[in-house]
């Protein structure tokens, strides 16, 4: 179900003196579910308190013309659990997930998945982290308790069913959910699973309604990773590669390419 939840976000941000941190500032305060924004120059970070998904801050960060890397996440009380889900396939979808434990009873799914087909589109954690055959071999929906396939507020539901999200006119869907049932500690090590169609929630007339609700072929998929709290991530550079913070979501997380010694990927432009 969609929240307007408050959350905390902390950014490493792009900053040099006290005029960047005013862009920074200006960029953020004063628009439509921003509640507090604390910049720290000397650190380089930006805490915002904030009822818009991960992204969607990002980019009013990054509107300034300085580069934003999200380091952690949390709630205004204390969290049980974070975690993230790195969404890819053999088509264009991609996207990043995330997950935080707000309480034993709410989960917080945050998430920006772009290359979508315009419209809605099922999300499920399924069972197995297993992404050896691509999406295929991600098991069924995550169903402990051996229940029918339903929509996120019905009791009868699996626990890995989170309905439906929407991309735009740009393929683009932004997204914040709230779940009862989704624990943090359960999902980790399974993997979250986007579907080329609609989740019918279980009320259609097709034998799958009950089953996976009818959604259409496996899209992308990612394996859900534990993940960093607030104030849990002080890295700044990969110690195995050299690759900066900066320069690490320009480069794929593993293989060629990688190395920051490789000449076949420029270095980032700071």
């Amino acid at each position: 179900m969609d929240t307007d939840r408050i959350t905390k976000l902390e950014f490493a941000v792009q900053m040099t003196c006290d005029s960047c941190a005013e862009k920074v500032r200006a960029a953020l305060e004063g628009k439509p579910g921003v509640q507090s924004v604390k910049i720290d120059v000397g650190k380089e970070e930006v805490l915002v308190e904030s009822a818009l998904t991960s992204h969607e801050v990002q980019d009013l960060i990054e509107s300034t013309g300085r580069r934003a890397v999200l380091k952690g996440i949390g709630g205004t009380e204390l969290d049980l659990g974070a975690a993230v889900a790195m969404m890819g396939g053999s088509g264009p979808v991609q996207g990043v997930v995330r997950f935080l434990q707000l309480s034993e009873e709410r989960c917080l799914i945050d998430g920006t998945i772009d290359g979508l087909e315009p419209g809605t589109h099922g999300l499920h954690v399924h069972t197995l982290g297993d992404l050896t055959q691509d999406c295929q071999s991600c098991g069924e929906h995550y169903n402990p308790y051996g229940r029918q396939h339903g929509a996120p507020q019905d009791p009868d539901r699996h626990v890995g069913d989170l309905g439906n999200i929407v991309a735009g006119p740009d393929g683009r869907a932004s997204f914040r959910l709230e779940d009862p049932e989704l624990k943090v500690w359960d999902v980790i090590g399974r993997s979250l699973v986007v579907d080329a169609g609609e989740d019918d929630l279980g009320r259609g007339a097709h034998p799958l309604s009950k089953l996976t609700g009818n959604s259409g072929q496996r899209l992308a998929c990612g394996i859900i990773a534990r993940s960093a709290g607030l104030f849990e991530n002080a890295k700044q550079i990969c110690a195995c590669d050299g690759v900066t913070l900066w320069e690490e979501r320009d480069r794929p997380l593993a293989g060629t390419g990688r190395s920051k010694t490789t000449t076949e990927t420029p270095a980032a432009h700071l």
